[in-house]
């Protein structure tokens, strides 16, 4: 079997911020294909750690590469943002009210340098594939929780990314949405071929969308690999508390 081909790679990375470090040592892999969970507790510091990945914050100490080259290293960006071909949807998803649907994707691609009609092609397509293209001429404030993240969704995925990064993007939907929506996440990327870094609190989340997963304690990879060898021999608070409540719904449902 061929191994994993890196994408992303933090090699001791660590970040301070006024008062207080942020993060510590951090080292891990995001792989090619392989979807990856940034997990921990609300504060740990995970979203930071998604931040330097994506050239948004230069850490302090340690390197971060990207496709096998140095794309960040101690207080410098050197391969920006816009250069390590990833897509961003954040927790509060970042729509502009005023603006349309269709208009909301485009302003995506603003910075592309793409035509205008080609821009509104690959915003429509977009939007198609996430199933919003029937709401492309309504405004943001008159969708649902679950239409409003297929939008932002369908905004990431016009860029044709290799690499999409979800920041808690399912955080306050209803459990049906929410489970939906990971179900068709997980296809669209399939489809497309692309690499996920999830950051969330939630294993649950987590397991559904992802095979690997790093777990982040007070601002460190305490654990990070296949779900299956986490599971089996969890080190972290957050995983025994979600494998002792696996073990109980599968015994509950025997």
């Amino acid at each position: 079997m061929t191994a994993p081909v890196s994408l992303f790679e933090l090699r001791n990375v660590c970040l301070r911020r006024a008062p207080r470090d942020v993060l510590f040592d951090c080292s891990f892999t995001l792989s090619r294909f392989v979807h990856t969970a940034v997990l921990g507790r609300s504060g740990c510091g995970k979203s930071t750690i998604l931040r330097v990945l994506a050239g948004l914050e230069a850490p302090t100490d340690g390197t971060v590469f990207v496709d096998g080259m140095l794309a960040s290293a101690a207080g410098r960006i050197v391969i920006a943002p816009n250069e390590r071909r990833i897509a961003m949807v954040f927790q509060d998803l970042g729509l502009w009210p005023g603006l349309d649907v269709m208009d909301n994707v485009r302003m995506g691609l603003e910075a592309s340098g793409l035509p205008r009609q080609e821009r509104r092609r690959r915003a429509m397509a977009a939007l198609d594939l996430c199933g919003v293209g029937e709401l492309a001429q309504r405004l943001p404030g008159t969708l649902s929780g679950g239409e409003q993240q297929r939008v932002a969704l369908a905004r990431a995925l016009a860029a044709e990314p290799a690499v999409l990064f979800l920041d808690e993007p399912f955080a306050g939907l209803d459990l049906a949405t929410k489970a939906d929506l990971l179900r068709d996440v997980k296809n669209l990327v399939s489809a497309r071929g692309l690499t996920v870094c999830l950051v969330t609190h939630d294993p649950t989340e987590a397991f559904a969308l992802c095979t690997h997963a790093a777990i982040v304690e007070e601002g460190r990879v305490a654990q990070h690999g296949p779900w299956r060898e986490l599971m089996s021999d969890p080190h972290s608070a957050i995983l025994r508390a979600f494998r002792a409540r696996y073990e109980t719904t599968a015994a509950s449902a025997d």
